[in-house]
């Protein structure tokens, strides 16, 4: 099972990718911060310190301005995420697709519908932060 989100962004795919790859720019609208740049082979570390959480991804597939693909956790566990950009005139649209699912999870349902939330909310961040500069939204979500 996958899911899969979409998001049209008002910026060349170049800044669009480098939001992704460059550890200072990560922190203005998904994880407080990255380890390192992302790279094809390498284990990036993410933080959110508003949530005193932390984890790695391993960088399977960089294809510059077009794709990144990663896997959650550690030993080939988690599921895979590839980020696909797709250039248009003066705008990306940014393709999520997260595949690993467990299909015969009892809680399937409610893990994909929250993954979708999770995916939609930082694309959205993503959007508020590239077109208008707004870093305030992200970690903004309050569960409980």
């Amino acid at each position: 099972m996958k899911n899969v989100t979409k998001m049209k962004i008002f910026r060349p795919v170049n800044v669009v990718f480098e939001a992704f790859v460059d550890p200072s720019e990560i922190g203005n609208y998904w994880f407080s911060s990255s380890s390192e740049r992302w790279e094809q082979g390498k284990t990036v570390t993410l933080r959110y310190e508003e949530y005193d959480a932390q984890g790695e991804i391993n960088i399977i597939e960089i294809k510059d301005n077009k794709k990144v693909v990663f896997r959650w956790g550690s030993n080939e566990e988690g599921h895979l995420v590839t980020i696909s950009l797709h250039a248009l005139d003066n705008a990306t649209i940014v393709e999520v697709v997260e595949e690993g699912f467990n299909d015969n999870d009892d809680n399937l349902i409610r893990n994909i519908v929250d993954n979708k939330e999770g995916w939609v909310y930082m694309l959205t961040c993503l959007k508020g932060y590239l077109e208008s500069g707004n870093n305030t939204l992200r970690a903004a979500l309050v569960k409980g």
